[in-house]
């Protein structure tokens, strides 16, 4: 993946983090996803391919547990490189495409409610 200026959301209640997809199927040891976000098309719909994954079960904020395809990829915050693992799921019904969980954000971030799109308004100070 090499998508750029995705809108994320950070939720310290959530453990895992997560992509917005759809299409979602395993073909000989490649999984294969549709990524969604209508507000960037350059990505929208574009399909991404990934050959290290695993099956992980989530439990939502409603105690419902699901089985997720799990992937590892990167993500740039503050100019910065971090890996990070993924769950592949259809969050049509949610406002932003990816959101970053407490597993992804623990001793690296501290989190400041007040504040919104720090990484984003840095970033675009730069350019």
């Amino acid at each position: 993946m090499n998508f750029k200026g995705i809108d994320i959301k950070i939720d310290t209640g959530a453990y895992t983090s997560s992509i917005h997809c759809k299409d979602i199927e395993e073909v000989d040891g490649v999984l294969c996803a549709i990524f969604l976000d209508e507000s960037h098309p350059q990505f929208h719909g574009q399909k991404i391919e990934f050959t290290d994954y695993e099956i992980t079960t989530v439990r939502s904020s409603n105690g419902i547990k699901d089985q997720r395809y799990e992937v590892q990829s990167n993500i740039r915050l503050f100019d910065k490189l971090y890996k990070i693992s993924l769950t592949l799921n259809n969050r049509e019904e949610m406002r932003f495409p990816v959101l970053l969980g407490r597993k992804f954000l623990s001793k690296k971030f501290i989190v400041d409610p007040e504040l919104q799109d720090v990484s984003f308004l840095q970033s675009t100070h730069e350019d």
